[in-house]
């Protein structure tokens, strides 16, 4: 009787023992086998059977991505819950998956990664820095970025870190990398802004404050004068054309103003003066008329030609001017009738004079 309960019960066990077992090599060929045609497509199972547990047992579905926080990205773990212990693992038949990490594990994680300056370091990966790209923390506190250990994932075909290769690591998204790159862009802007403010104020001050060395306070004035004139020039800046006829005018004017104070200043020579001037034009030998360019007619002529030239041109007088010029009287006086504007000038030497006949 005893022996048909023992083995009954053994029975009993056994079955139990082998559902289990076939229960839980059912979902590792769900979750697993499937992995090694298409990574993807598992990680997109253990996803849904991961929401699926939650919506049995909070009616809700946990979102994974960013999260801010008081103004920042909030760090969180990419990993799904882990699936609920199978019969076999509860009986002890197959060993439970490892516990997930608590939060001050994971800050114990972070603070050695940070010790270690991973964040400071390029990707191992892709050789390139961290910057704004999402950034995840490994359980073994190994630094990657997110699409690189994707990648790598991808294409080894098994979970493990690039580094130390632990298999089976929980993945955290971390922001290290980005809030150092913000950091260093800062105290970039900053020192391109203070040396802008520097060499802004250093300009000012060379140009306002003289050195005290002798040669260059002596090239600063010198400068200072340079751009004074410069300055200067440019203010004034006109036509060159126009402001030398303008000298022009101011000249002839002048001219004008002086002749008109001779004309009418110039003295009468006395009997002296004009001995003087006769004897000038008797040296000079003067012949012609300059205007009607016919021989002169004097009465002071002693040779023969001069007296038949003098009785054949008994009409026409000689005029002696002061500026000891000679002229036939009537072109003196033609002459004289056609100039306009005030006293009449020698023909000649354009100065004014008196005149007798000769």
């Amino acid at each position: 009787m005893r022996k048909g309960l023992n083995s009954k019960a053994t029975s009993g066990k056994l079955a139990i023992t082998s559902v289990a077992l076939q229960d839980h090599i059912a979902r590792n060929l769900l979750l697993q086998n499937l992995s090694l045609c298409d990574p993807v497509k598992t990680r997109w199972c253990r996803r849904a059977a991961t929401e699926t547990h939650c919506k049995r047992n909070h009616g809700t579905v946990k979102q994974k991505g960013p999260q801010q926080h008081d103004g920042e990205e909030k760090e969180y773990v990419l990993d799904p819950a882990a699936p609920p212990l199978t019969l076999a693992q509860k009986l002890g038949l197959v060993q439970s998956p490892a516990r997930k990490l608590t939060v001050d594990e994971w800050s114990q994680v972070k603070s050695r990664s940070i010790h270690e300056g991973d964040s400071k370091q390029p990707c191992v990966i892709c050789r390139e820095e961290f910057r704004l790209q999402t950034q995840v923390l490994l359980s073994c506190s190994h630094v990657f970025h997110r699409a690189c250990l994707q990648a790598f994932e991808r294409f080894s075909g098994r979970k493990c870190c690039p580094m130390c290769r632990k298999e089976q690591y929980e993945t955290r998204v971390i922001h290290d990398g980005a809030r150092l790159f913000k950091e260093r862009c800062a105290i970039r802007i900053q020192a391109c802004w203070r040396g802008y403010v520097v060499r802004k104020w250093y300009g000012h001050m060379r140009k306002t404050v003289p050195p005290k060395d002798k040669q260059l306070r002596r090239k600063f004035f010198e400068t200072k004068l340079q751009e004074l004139n410069d300055s200067f020039v440019q203010y004034c800046h006109m036509d060159i054309e126009a402001f030398l006829n303008d000298i022009d005018q101011s000249v002839s004017s002048s001219r004008r103003v002086f002749h008109q104070f001779e004309r009418e200043h110039v003295s009468e020579p006395q009997e002296d003066d004009w001995q003087k001037i006769q004897e000038k034009v008797t040296q000079r030998d003067t012949q012609d008329c300059p205007i009607c360019l016919t021989t002169l007619c004097s009465a002071r002529l002693e040779t023969e030609a001069g007296r038949t030239l003098a009785q054949h041109h008994s009409n026409r007088r000689t005029v002696l001017l002061s500026c000891s010029h000679l002229f036939h009287q009537p072109c003196l006086e033609a002459f004289e009738a056609f100039c306009v504007e005030g006293r009449p000038t020698c023909p000649l030497c354009r100065s004014p004079y008196h005149k007798i006949l000769v």
